[in-house]
Formats: structure tokens, sequence, C-alpha cells
């Protein structure tokens, strides 16, 4: 199964994604974490990736996908895949159906702006294995340490109001030719994210059924 997460910062892309991967055993590709795997690995994609953060600069679409291709041919992805942040645009979502042929689905968690704002501004993040809480709504057992593995939580330095509405700014700019893009091939599942989690899930595992 081949499946791409759309939302913007705050949906609850992580937690639907732990989800997802119980469910039918798939990778988690996150784009955050193939770049820092790649960087990690010294691999000669990785080098131009550090080349490029380092000088401030952002990693084009012919690299990204590079990555991408890169990444999917790992044995972990035999079985399928989730990728959360790729594509962001419908460029890339032209190359990935070039690497992948059909999706199975491309999954849209659709929260008002006044709510992602309010999660960013609480929401903590595990140092160490990436699980996600948030101050208000999803607390960790213990002040500041994750309930998975002990290690400390950390707020990132972008999820301020002001940072916020400018990550919105962006999503929204790149996601909505994404969701038509996506639609029009009848492999768009919508879901209200506003609801509780598992009713979240719950919505996805149907749609996905659906198509």
């Amino acid at each position: 199964m081949k499946l791409v997460l759309i939302g913007a910062p705050g949906a609850g892309k992580g937690t639907q994604a732990r989800k997802l991967l119980q469910k039918y055993s798939l990778a988690y590709i996150a784009t955050g974490d193939m770049l820092r795997e790649e960087v990690a690995q010294k691999t000669d994609l990785g080098r131009q990736v550090e080349e490029i953060m380092h000088a401030g600069g952002l990693v084009s679409d012919h690299l990204i996908i590079q990555i991408v291709d890169h990444r999917i041919q790992k044995d972990d992805c035999k079985e399928g895949f989730i990728l959360d942040g790729f594509p962001r645009t419908v460029v890339q979502a032209q190359e990935l159906d070039k690497l992948v042929g059909t999706l199975d689905a491309a999954i849209y968690l659709q929260v008002e702006d006044a709510v992602l704002l309010e999660r960013l501004c609480g929401r903590q993040t595990c140092s160490h294995c990436g699980a996600t809480y948030h101050q208000i709504t999803l607390p960790s057992k213990v002040s500041g340490i994750c309930d998975e593995c002990g290690h400390a939580l950390m707020q990132r330095k972008d999820d301020t109001m002001e940072a916020g509405a400018v990550r919105l700014a962006t999503f929204h700019s790149q996601s909505a030719p994404l969701e038509d893009y996506y639609r029009e091939k009848n492999h768009l599942v919508t879901v209200n994210g506003l609801q509780d989690a598992d009713a979240v899930f719950q919505d996805i595992c149907q749609g996905i059924e659906r198509l």
C-alpha cells in the first residue's frame, strides 16, 4: 500500500501515521527524516543536501525526488510506505507517480487555521523518538518527559503565532493545487481533522477502503 499524508503543520499527520503503520505494517517516510538520513550516511546526495542547507538554500525538486527514489528502493518499503511532507507541489506529485505508479490514497487532514495555530503553539515533540504531545489537549503523563521513551520533550522555535501563520500561508498556497491533482485522479481522501484521533483514524481507513 502506498499512501501520502497531506496536512498543514499541526493537523495531526504524525499521530495518524503511527496508527496507520500499526494497521498496515508500512514504512514511514518523512521529508526531514530522508534528508537527515542521507546527510548522516554521507551519500553523494547527502553531501549535496548538506552544502545547500549550510548555505541557507532550499533543496530543489530535482534533488528531493532523487532522495525519495533512493529511499523507496530500500527493503522496508517493499510492502508499501507512508509519505509525510512529500509531495508538496504538483510537480513533485507528478514525479512521484513516475516513480511508484498509482497511489492507494492521498489523505488530506483538514483543520481550520485558528485551531492549527492553537495546536502549534502548545505542541511538544520528543527529542528522541519524535512522539508528539500538546500542553493542553494531549499532555505527557510527566511534564516535559515523553511517555514512550522517557526522553525530554521540546518545542520547535517556529511553533509561535507569527511563524505559524507564515507556515500555514505557505502550506495553503502549495496544497490547493495538490488537492485538485489527487481529486482529479480519484485518490483524495479528505478527513475532518477536528475530531478526536481515533475518529480521524476510522474515517481515514474507511476512505481508503472506498477508493
